[in-house]
Formats: C-alpha cells, sequence, structure tokens
C-alpha cells in the first residue's frame, strides 16, 4: 500500500538541503511510500525529483488556483487556491512527516502534524518539542519514520 508521507521544508534552500531532500524522497519511494509535498520549489522540488527518479509517486498540495504552478515531478497536483491555509490539508493528508531545513512555514506544517498526533522527524529542520525526532541522515529520517508507522 503507497502510504502518503510528507517532505516538507522551505522553497528555496542551499545545496545541501536539496540533497537530502532529493535522497529523503527517494528512499520513500524506494519503500513503497507516496511522496506528498507542497508541490512548489527548493525542499518540495528536490524531494519530488528524488521519488520520482526512482519510480516513485508525488502528490503536491498547491497554496495557489493553478496545477500548472506544481514542480515538473509532481504527479498530482491538487490547487486549494488557499494559501497557507493549505498546511492544514497537508497535515491531514500525509501519515507522516520529514522536515527538511525550511522556515515558519515548515514550522506550521510541523504543528499541524504533531496537533494530529502525526510522526514527526526533523532533518536539520525546527526542533521545537521532544516529539520531534531529530535525525542526523535521509536514511535515519526515513527508517524513524517507517518504525514510527509500524
Amino acid at each position: 500500500m503507497q502510504t502518503p508521507i510528507a517532505v516538507i521544508g522551505a522553497a528555496r534552500c542551499d545545496e545541501a538541503a536539496a540533497a537530502r531532500a532529493r535522497e529523503v524522497g527517494r528512499l520513500l519511494a524506494e519503500a513503497g511510500h507516496t511522496v506528498v509535498t507542497g508541490g512548489l520549489t527548493g525542499v518540495m522540488e528536490a524531494a519530488s525529483r528524488g521519488a520520482r527518479e526512482a519510480g516513485g509517486h508525488v502528490v503536491g498540495i498547491l497554496p495557489g488556483p493553478d496545477p500548472a504552478q506544481a514542480n515538473p515531478y509532481v504527479e498530482l497536483a491538487i490547487a486549494t487556491g488557499m494559501g497557507d491555509a493549505r498546511n492544514a490539508i497537508l497535515a491531514n493528508t500525509a501519515r507522516a512527516f520529514i522536515a527538511v531545513a525550511g522556515e515558519h512555514g515548515t514550522l506550521s506544517e510541523i504543528a499541524y502534524a504533531l496537533k494530529r498526533a502525526k510522526p514527526v522527524v526533523s532533518l536539520g529542520s525546527w526542533e521545537i518539542d521532544p516529539a520531534v525526532r531529530v535525525a542526523a541522515s535521509p536514511a535515519e529520517a526515513v527508517r524513524w519514520t517507517l518504525e514510527a508507522l509500524g
């Protein structure tokens, strides 16, 4: 079964964060899971790219009303037209979250996930709560996420 797992992070990131996100996307796809992102650039695009390169599926939950705004690796673009409020939709859709770097939008996604008692792993991202597990590598982040899901 294709469990939806979110990879969250900022639309702008450095090369190191992009490489980590791409690896997370690849590992999730290889494990048979669907990658869910905010559908735009930066961490979202890198994770989407990694998943697609590994033959996986990618869903993008976009803030705007136009599905054409999605990065080129998104298979299914859900254009919400809701701006940042789309983070709540993302939190309801994914079963677990891996945060790679990120800014305040990522922080809100983490908060929504925690409020819904969903597992969150930080890979160089916010460490705001003891429930957020801090990983040292993409492999560790994915392993812990999959363990949390059982």
